[in-house]
């Protein structure tokens, strides 16, 4: 692992790091999956018998954390299943040191299975199941977002979909089967926790090599005041609304990223934000690649308006989105 915190420019002066820069006291703060236990104190990678080690989850990383720490994921190859928040002066960094998640690559995912015995037939080959949380969806088949028709709000019917497409109307989820097969047989989930990472009043904060995916709403929200944020690296993908949505006086960097397969935006600015985009692969596949309803924006150096379809197609990269 690479644990070399980044150099991140953020808006603050000289007097104030010199006044509140704390090299020696910023830590890290190790999470592991497999091998954590939220009871450890996080401040080894491996357990040891004085309580150092891993904790299991990022919530309780975060609730350990204070300024300019950098929480540090274990790719175990298994998904973080949880919806974490970063708030204010404890989650937030300095010029040259900022708070950090370090993903290694991991992927922290809002999804869950859809209930055994939950879906009901509809006609044909078609299939629907009624979320418990109303409001947006995604629908998920063997843990990458499933190919999905958009239905016409005012229906009362859903298009006609092929084998393994879905749609949702009306609150439902419509999936449509192969032959000689019933829902029960595929390995679906759906949308089910509401924010990936969401934000608010914190700033110097990097996050890196992350995926996250199958929240109901974004993948990452700087929901207010999330000031000097910088994402590199991430990856957004299968969220209901938008990969990354950006709003409510915060100022946010995307470098590298890759969000692609939600269902809205893949990024969606709002009003008095202010948002860099460089070098991003925003995939218009389901959804406008930006979806402007306020806010500045800069797309690899230049001022940019209105919105826009796809933001650099055709790298291959981009297909690990899909």
């Amino acid at each position: 692992m690479n644990h070399d915190r980044p150099l991140i420019r953020i808006g603050l002066s000289i007097l104030a790091t010199l006044l509140l820069a704390a090299p020696s006291l910023a830590r890290d703060l190790f999470v592991s999956n497999a091998s954590g236990d939220d009871r450890f104190n996080g401040l080894a990678v491996r357990s040891g018998p004085d309580g150092s080690g891993p904790v299991r989850t990022i919530g309780r990383a975060l609730a350990l954390a204070r300024s300019a720490d950098q929480v540090v994921l274990e790719n175990t190859g298994r998904p973080y299943r949880e919806s974490i928040s970063l708030v204010g002066s404890r989650h937030s960094g300095y010029p040259d040191q900022p708070f950090t998640i370090v993903g290694n690559g991991a992927t922290i995912d809002g999804s869950a299975p859809v209930p055994p015995g939950a879906w009901e037939h509809y006609e044909g080959a078609v299939f629907r199941f009624l979320p418990p949380r109303k409001g947006r969806a995604q629908l998920f088949l063997d843990g990458r977002p499933a190919t999905r028709v958009v239905a016409d709000f005012v229906a009362d019917r859903p298009p006609e979909l092929e084998p393994t497409e879905w749609c949702f109307l009306d609150g439902w989820i419509y999936f449509c089967v192969e032959e000689t097969k019933l829902p029960d047989d595929y390995t679906l989930s759906y949308a089910h926790l509401p924010v990936g990472i969401t934000l608010y009043h914190v700033h110097g904060v990097a996050i890196l090599d992350v995926t996250i995916q199958g929240f109901q709403l974004d993948g990452v929200n700087a929901y207010n005041s999330a000031r000097d944020v910088y994402l590199g690296g991430v990856i957004a993908r299968g969220n209901a609304r938008s990969g990354i949505a950006v709003g409510g006086a915060s100022v946010v960097t995307l470098e590298a990223c890759l969000v692609g397969n939600n269902g809205e935006a893949q990024v969606l600015t709002l009003p008095y934000s202010r948002t860099a985009i460089e070098h991003c692969d925003l995939l218009g596949a389901t959804a406008p690649a930006w979806v402007a309803r306020g806010g500045e924006v800069w797309i690899d150096g230049e001022e940019a308006h209105g919105g826009a379809d796809e933001v650099a197609p055709g790298d291959p990269a981009a297909e690990a989105a899909r």
